[in-house]
């Protein structure tokens, strides 16, 4: 079966992998030294606690959200298709293209699951607008949704939505009874947020449910580590009945008290990616790509060799299929393929943004592949 998200890095030999979306920073050093601590004691023979007490206080204080609003689990996919599980929806709503995670959960309940496809001409911009319209429409017609998934910002794109569009969305879907999901795991990257956010408006939705994560942000990506937040608490008890009783280790439970006290460190995550995204936005310009809107810790782009880029609607049955993927697989480097997003072709990839001495070998590679 074919790998369907970035860091497979154990299939092949790979120098320079710049397909999954982790802080170049690596662990926290707190972190570091609270799970070598973990590993010189006892924690590794002790079952974890199942209800990660003490992960969700601190959580707790960390969002300013009581600790009974707030579930964990062995990474976000882990609560995602939590998620379907406890609802076992018969129709769900997602944007095109995004997280394939959110339609794959759907449809391992035998959910339909209907898209708002997003416009290359408008450069793929979140259309929440459309999804209030079609949560409406629904609703209307006595075909409500059980659930939407909203990635923000979204992946692959890295364009994130205002938090007073989701929370019109979160309106909609209240009016309609249908669970709004929003996945916030990249929103940390951002040093705007709280623009995009909607963790403070959470008391005012009893339909609203936020998904986080330690996995990017934090490194933790081995680790897995993901919460959600919710004031629908008859949805909170239905995913704790569905999840496994020890479905985060103690190292991981652990390691989240520990990377939550990592100020600083966040604080230089924010002003690296945000230096390193724009000139690793530059770059690629220069080299004839077509560079989108992000301002997560990733770009989304496309190239098309030999002409270019293609026009707008122009079929790309015309152009190598992964071009730009392949040539650079064969200097083992490793970047993101975007052609097994649900409305997106081979022309198109996303990479993460790291540190200036990895971008600027990166972009040595793409304008070797480019220009030879």
């Amino acid at each position: 079966m074919e790998y369907q998200h970035g860091g497979d890095i154990y299939s092949r030999e790979i120098a320079l992998d710049y397909s999954a979306n982790i802080n170049p920073l690596g662990l926290p050093p707190g972190v570091r030294k609270t799970l070598k601590q973990c590993v010189e004691g006892e924690l590794c023979s002790l079952y974890p606690d199942s209800s990660c007490r003490a992960l969700r206080q601190a959580l707790a204080q960390h969002h300013g959200i009581p600790e009974e609003h707030i579930i964990c689990g062995n990474g976000a996919a882990d609560l995602i298709f939590g998620l379907a599980a406890a609802l076992r929806p018969e129709r769900g709503l997602v944007m095109r293209p995004t997280f394939s995670e959110y339609e794959q959960a759907l449809k391992t309940v035998g959910a339909k699951v209907e898209y708002v496809s997003l416009d290359e001409r408008r450069g793929f911009e979140p259309d929440l607008e459309a999804m209030c319209a079609c949560v409406r429409q629904a609703k209307a017609e006595g075909r409500a949704y059980d659930i939407a998934f909203l990635c923000n910002p979204n992946n692959p794109t890295g364009i994130p939505s205002r938090k007073e569009q989701v929370e019109r969305l979160a309106w909609e879907c209240e009016r309609a009874d249908t669970l709004l999901a929003v996945d916030e795991c990249f929103c940390d990257f951002m040093e705007e947020w709280e623009e995009c956010s909607v963790i403070p408006a959470l008391k005012r939705f009893q339909k609203l449910f936020v998904l986080k994560a330690f996995t990017k942000l934090y490194a933790m990506a081995g680790l897995r580590l993901g919460y959600g937040l919710s004031f629908h608490g008859e949805l909170l008890k239905e995913l704790s009945l569905v999840r496994q009783p020890w479905s985060v280790s103690g190292l991981a439970q652990k390691a989240g008290e520990a990377a939550l006290k990592e100020k600083g460190y966040v604080k230089e995550t924010r002003a690296l990616i945000s230096r390193e995204r724009h000139w690793l936005k530059d770059r690629l310009e220069e080299l004839g790509c077509q560079v989108y809107g992000s301002r997560a810790n990733y770009l989304f782009f496309r190239f098309f060799p030999a002409t270019g880029n293609r026009k707008i609607g122009e079929s790309p049955e015309v152009f190598p299929r992964g071009w730009l993927y392949h040539r650079l697989l064969e200097k083992k480097v490793l970047i993101r393929s975007c052609s097994n997003y649900s409305g997106l072709d081979f022309g198109y990839y996303r990479i993460c943004v790291k540190t200036r001495e990895e971008n600027e070998a990166l972009t040595a590679y793409i304008r070797e592949v480019i220009q030879g």
